[in-house]
This record gives structure tokens, sequence and C-alpha cells, in this order.
């Protein structure tokens, strides 16, 4: 006897087709979990500990994911797009300093010009007068035969030309400091106004004092006695130091014969007088 085949109805149709659907979530979700990774941060994770997954396969990212949490499988893409950290770039070597400019070679300093001195003005005449040939005791009026010396020196340089005439007076040691200066400078004074009458130009003669300085006599009237013009053994060791020294400075034109003045020899003290 033949069966008649008899098609299934729609309802048994739909029953099987959720069947199979059924079957392969079952199986989707199978391999699914086989795959499902470990828990890392970054992710959502399940109870069991692994993260969860969506529909598609991928990863849920927690709140707080940032590129530093990507991890595989879930972010290949992510790894892949994570430059990777730059190569360190090698310093470039210091350059070396330059040697310094060997130091250029410096000329010696030109030497300083020597000073010359300036050359000795010639002297046409050079005398020392004792004070007691020209003065009296204590006096810087001059006596007539300190004229009469100066006389002998003024026509001693007539033939010459005369640029400057220099008197220097001197006192000895006897009496205050103060007061031999001044006398000094009085009889220089002295000494510069007579040349003068007699005929030198007055801005050619010069005066000056030099009271005790530059004694001539050193040490040899020491341990005399008191130092006071009542002394005669002192003031007659000291009559050296009382002088007037005249200097002729210049060119002569025409030799003379007449013998340089001398040096004036100390008149005898009279009674009562002593040349100071």
């Amino acid at each position: 006897m033949t069966k008649r085949f008899t098609p299934p109805s729609a309802q048994s149709l739909g029953a099987v087709a959720i069947a199979a659907a059924l079957a392969a979530f079952a199986g989707v979700a199978t391999a699914q979990s086989t795959r499902t990774p470990q828990a890392h941060p970054g992710y959502a994770v399940s109870s069991d500990g692994r993260v969860v997954q969506n529909g598609f396969g991928q990863c849920v990212r927690a709140g707080h994911w940032v590129p530093a949490n990507a991890a595989e499988p879930c972010d290949r893409i992510a790894v892949a797009q994570v430059p990777p950290p730059p190569a360190p770039v090698a310093a470039a070597p210091e350059p070396k300093p330059e040697p310094a400019p060997a130091p250029l070679a410096q000329a010696a300093p030109a030497p300083a010009p020597i000073a010359q001195p300036e050359p000795p003005r010639p002297v046409i005449q050079k005398i020392t007068l004792s004070a007691d040939v020209l003065f009296d005791f204590d006096k810087a009026e001059l006596r007539d035969a300190g004229k009469r010396r100066l006389d002998e020196l003024a026509d001693q340089i007539k033939d010459a030309d005369v640029d400057e005439i220099v008197a220097v007076g001197y006192a000895d040691r006897i009496a205050s400091e103060q007061y031999n200066q001044k006398l000094s400078e009085e009889r220089a004074q002295a000494v510069k106004r007579y040349l003068e009458e007699r005929g030198a130009k007055g801005n050619r003669v010069t005066a000056e004092g030099k009271g005790e300085a530059a004694p001539v006599t050193g040490d040899d009237c020491k341990k005399m006695g008191p130092e006071r013009g009542s002394n005669r053994k002192l003031v007659a060791c000291l009559q050296p130091d009382r002088r007037v020294e005249i200097e002729v400075l210049g060119t002569r034109q025409v030799a003379g014969d007449v013998p340089p003045a001398g040096t004036g020899a100390t008149a005898p003290a009279s009674s009562g007088s002593t040349t100071r």
C-alpha cells in the first residue's frame, strides 16, 4: 500500500527554524566564550574575570580606557596604531674648541728717550768773599774794603757777555737760625744793589740767603765752648762759614789779562769787633 507524503505544516517549520537559530547562537556563544580574553585594565570585566564582548566580538571599553590600555586581542588595530617610541637620537658630538690663535708678535716698544741733562751754563767768574771783608759785625752795609773787592769783580767781567750774576749769602751757626737766615739774605741783597750801581742790569742779578746751610768748617769747630759771639775762639774758627759766594754766568768775548778775583782774606779783627 503506497503512503502519501504529507508536507509539514507551517507551524512545524517555524519550530524547526527557531531550533536551528538557537543552535547556531549557542555555537556562536560557545565559540565566543572560548575566545574571550582575560581581564585587562581599561575594559569591562564579567563576574568570571573575563573581558565583556558585544555581539560583534569586540571588547567593551570602560569609561576610563586610554590608548595606553590597548591589549590584544581586543584592540589589535589600536595596538598597531600606537606609534613606537622614537628611537633615541644620538647626541651630536660637541664641537672641539678651535685652538686659540697664536699671539701676534708684538714689536718691542721703543726705548724711552733718555733725558739729556741741560748743559751747564758757562761760568765766567766764581769767587767767594769773606763776610769779614764785606761787612762789619752784625751789619749788612758794605764796608769800603768790600766795595773795592766788588769793583775789582766788575772790572774783570766788563768785557764779557753776562747772562746772570748770582749772589748767595751764608752765616755761621752762632745765634738763632731765623736770625742768621735774615742776615744772610740782607747781605746778599747789599751785594746785588752795589753791582747794579756798577752797571749790571737789575734783571740779571739775583740774590738769596741760605743762613746756616752748607757750613764749610765741618767738625773743626766742635767742643770749643759756648755758642755765642763773645767766644772769640769759636768765632774765629767759624769765619769760613760767614761768606758771600758770587757766580757770574755768560760768555767772555775778549780774554782778559787780569787774574780772577781772590777769595778775599779775612781782615784782622779790630778790638771789640767780630763779623758774624
